[in-house]
């Protein structure tokens, strides 16, 4: 038998089985034996039945005396009993509708059983138990995914045969790798993963596998990267940002300076630029893709820069013509809204050449936008973008600089595998004067207060923002939960009732582009005094003349999510606050809070919620064509990812494109892994 054998040919498994495992994901052997338990439960450590707690799932040794005739009650439910006991108490084990788990029972026999135990002192209770006999070799018994007509016993009992006939299985990991990192090879994994002799035996196992996933995702991630390497149609000889740098009214941070003599070394290559430009709010991204720009027009190129709203193309206008026009650059706007003759003028200008920068939404991409020379290209806020996109950006000239920008703080080793084929910039300090926002956290007991607060912001001539999570209620909230704040109801009370005479917006994704475009330069132009919104002004507009960012229902969110949002204010000369409004007080909800309170490194932020919320606030929904991983913990295998990358790279080194035959089950294995996620990553 070997590993791409069908399952269906194991012994218990027919037609109908091999069905429900299909539903499971299980063809194959060799899917069979890497479909991983989830968890254990552990038997290792027993408790007498009078000992065993209340309110917690345990282990429990005791002997089977017989069984009691079957009850009937009502809804045609029965209940089938046994008794069993220890020296310390009698048991009383009951299952509902199931004579088969009963019958396994054998009287005279001795069990373990897991599962919580009511009762009294001298006469215990379980109900519907876990269990397996006494003498058993394997203390720990593994808890599967499961699919309607399929238990873990039966996954368990299925493994065990595969094992048995299966031959030694090729180990995509070598001998040497395993022993330098003190991992089982792969024989000995697969057997204490599926049957672990203890806990620290199956977390050596998991660890192995972990490892292999990391290691095979990097390495994919790597032989793609060096697969879409090009030359560059765009090579520049002239890499000099200083003229640009005299022309500003403020010294870069280092961090920016660092920053474009990386986008220097990447102009002056062969291949082109692909980089990822990775920052904070507030940390001065667009000051390096307008030195960029000037450096690719020091060359003869132009440079166009994508952004995902209409208003943000305008502001990134605004800012790069600043940058731009003492270097005698000159900044063109493309948007949706530019229509007839003057997109004509527009689009004429870009194609000539007579545009050394374009700046734009999706219109950018249209057919019609020819450059004459395109060397630089820039995607902001590259999260609302796909690979589609960039490619569409990427195919208006021969192979032009790539760079995107991303104000989303991402730890270092999430990183490496959310962006493998991008090298990374980081701009991990702000520019001088920037103050911090103050951060607080309140109860809604204390909202006339908080009102009265904004009521004095605004009568100094500030703005606010307000975010809800809804757009509206919809009258079912779940029982015992704070109702969450919907915008429009939210929007109405606050006009009529809190800050009545203001001038108040409404803000949300299910408004007409049109629609969203003109309330947010209303408000950027100081028409409105108060913005209520969900959570599209996380990117967008740029109001430094607002100085209170509220978020309702602040639990709700990521501390992600939430550094995001409050990245919105604190971009003007006034002391700018943010208001975290929440009356979930349990520890989880506190702690969150109160770092977020504490800090305003978003690097920091994003540490803490992806070792307490995992990585989910960074992959957003699924990134496009990234392979699911089984095993390994993005959170808890930070160090196990930088091995990964670290021993990908060696190997590479060595053998580029893994064409030596010892690495044949390894190139096999990257090949499976990137064929389930549609061969394509990010």
């Amino acid at each position: 038998m070997t590993p791409s054998d069908s399952v269906q040919y194991l012994r218990g498994v027919g037609e109908k089985r091999a069905r429900q495992l299909a539903k499971l994901g299980i063809v194959t052997v060799g899917d069979l034996l890497r479909f991983y338990p989830r968890d254990y439960l552990d038997y290792s450590h027993p408790v007498p039945l009078a000992q065993a707690p209340y309110d917690a799932p345990c282990a429990v040794r005791a002997t089977v005396y017989g069984r009691q005739p079957p009850l009937r009650i009502s809804g045609g439910r029965t209940l089938y009993r046994v008794s069993a006991g220890d020296e310390t108490a009698s048991l009383l084990i009951t299952f509902f509708n199931s004579p088969y788990a009963a019958d396994k029972l054998q009287p005279e026999r001795e069990y373990l059983f897991w599962g919580k135990v009511g009762g009294g002192l001298t006469r215990r209770e379980m109900t519907s138990p876990d269990f397996l006999p006494a003498d058993s070799r394997a203390p720990l018994a593994a808890i599967y995914p499961l699919t309607a007509g399929v238990t873990s016993a039966y996954l368990s009992k299925l493994a065990a045969t595969a094992l048995a006939a299966l031959p030694a299985p090729d180990d995509p990991l070598d001998a040497d790798l395993c022993a330098r990192l003190q991992l089982p090879a792969l024989r000995e994994a697969l057997q204490q993963i599926h049957f672990p002799a203890s806990r620290a035996a199956a977390d050596t196992a998991r660890r192995r596998f972990a490892f292999e996933e990391l290691f095979c995702l990097e390495l994919g991630m790597k032989l793609l990267r060096s697969r879409s390497r090009r030359q560059s149609g765009a090579r520049m000889t002239v890499c000099d940002p200083e003229p640009f740098y005299r022309t500003l009214p403020f010294a870069p941070t280092g961090a920016q300076r660092r920053a474009v003599a990386e986008l220097c070394r990447d102009f002056a290559g062969v291949a082109p630029m692909n980089r990822l430009l990775q920052g904070d709010v507030g940390s001065g991204k667009t000051l390096v893709a307008a030195a960029g720009m000037a450096i690719a027009a020091q060359n003869g190129f132009q440079s166009a820069l994508l952004a995902p709203t209409e208003i943000l193309a305008q502001q990134h206008a605004v800012t790069l013509e600043k940058m731009l026009a003492p270097l005698g650059l000159r900044v063109a706007l493309l948007t949706g809204s530019v229509k007839g003759r003057a997109r004509r003028a527009l689009l004429a200008a870009v194609a000539a050449g007579e545009a050394d920068v374009v700046v734009g939404t999706h219109a950018v991409l249209g057919e019609e936008v020819a450059f004459a020379r395109l060397g630089f290209a820039v995607v902001d806020e590259q999260h609302r973008f796909g690979v589609r996109q960039r490619g569409l950006l990427a195919g208006k000239a021969d192979n032009p600089h790539l760079l995107v920008m991303s104000a989303t703080p991402i730890p270092r080793t999430l990183s490496l595998l959310l962006f493998g084929e991008l090298d990374v910039s980081v701009l991990d300090e702000l520019p001088p004067g920037r103050r911090p926002v103050r951060t607080m956290a309140v109860g809604t007991a204390l909202r006339a207060r908080m009102y009265g607060f904004l009521e004095q912001q605004i009568a100094a001539g500030r703005q606010v923002f307000v975010v809800c999570p809804l757009i509206e209620q919809s009258g079912e909230t779940p029982s015992g939960s704070e109702e969450m704040q919907a915008v429009t109801e939210y929007r109405a009370q606050v006009a009529q009732k809190l800050l009545p005479g203001r001038r108040i917006g409404l803000l949300h994704g299910r408004m007409k582009a049109a629609e969203k475009q003109e309330v947010m330069r209303r408000f950027a132009a100081g028409e409105l005094d108060v913005l209520c919104s969900t959570t599209v002004v996380e990117v967008g507009v740029d109001v430094p003349n607002a100085s209170v960012m509220v978020i309702e229902n602040a639990e709700r969110y990521g501390l992600s999510a939430l550094h995001q949002l409050r990245g919105r204010v604190g971009r003007g000369a006034a002391e700018s606050f943010c208001i975290l409004v929440s009356d979930h007080d349990t520890p989880p909800v506190r702690e969150r809070l109160a770092f977020l309170c504490h800090t305003t490194d978003g690097f920091a932020v994003a540490q803490f919620d992806l070792e307490h919320r995992g990585p989910g606030d960074f992959f957003g929904q699924r990134q496009h064509g990234l392979p699911d991983l089984r095993v390994a913990d993005l959170a808890a295998d930070a160090r196990l990812i930088e091995t990964a990358a670290a021993e990908a790279a060696a190997l590479l080194a060595a053998d580029p494109a893994l064409r030596a035959p010892r690495h044949a089950a390894l190139a096999a294995e990257v090949e499976r892994l990137f064929a389930n996620a549609g061969g394509a990553v990010n």
